[in-house]
């Protein structure tokens, strides 16, 4: 049950991983898009600049439980590099308990009421002419908290499974 919970939580954050990739590509584009229509016809449009914006919002905010995920954040490994899988599963424990877990509930605490007051107000941008979707904009950082949430609660489980499981190994022997 635990197990298919973490299963569950790595293939939504996997999905959502990958598909917000694919805007980097977009992102390369417009923004190529962006410098030719400048520096070449002298033309710019603010919506097409607010557009860049969005999509790396959308990569660093939505990606980061994938990053997450797969264990490729920024990591002091000084000693954790050479520790036995057990001591890294209890550093992994710990650090999803008492850091992760808690700054993201914190950050979906402190922006749930500054996303829905944009939602309220249907919020758009204050530049005449940019987009008129901030609040999906702000949207973000709910989802961003929400998908680390689940992400570190999914770690949580792996690895107190994998304790678990070393633990039961330890005693069978």
């Amino acid at each position: 049950m635990l197990q298919q919970t973490a299963n569950t939580i790595n293939h939504i954050n996997r999905i959502l991983g990958i598909s917000v990739s694919y805007a980097t590509i977009l992102m390369a584009l417009v923004t190529c898009t962006i410098v030719v229509l400048r520096y070449g016809f002298n033309l710019g449009w603010i919506a097409m600049q607010e557009s860049v914006m969005y999509l790396h919002a959308a990569v660093f905010l939505l990606g980061s439980a994938y990053t997450y995920q797969h264990n490729a954040h920024v990591r002091v490994d000084v000693f954790y590099r050479q520790f036995s899988e057990r001591k890294k599963a209890w550093v992994n424990l710990f650090g999803s308990l008492l850091f992760m877990l808690p700054v993201s509930l914190y950050i979906g605490i402190i922006c749930f009421d500054y996303v829905l007051d944009s939602w309220r107000l249907l919020e758009g941008s204050r530049e005449p002419g940019g987009l008129p979707f901030v609040y999906i904009l702000k949207s973000f950082l709910l989802l961003f908290a929400i998908s680390l949430v689940l992400q570190a609660i999914s770690d949580i489980i792996c690895q107190g499974l994998k304790l678990a499981g070393a633990q039961a190994k330890q005693e069978a022997r």
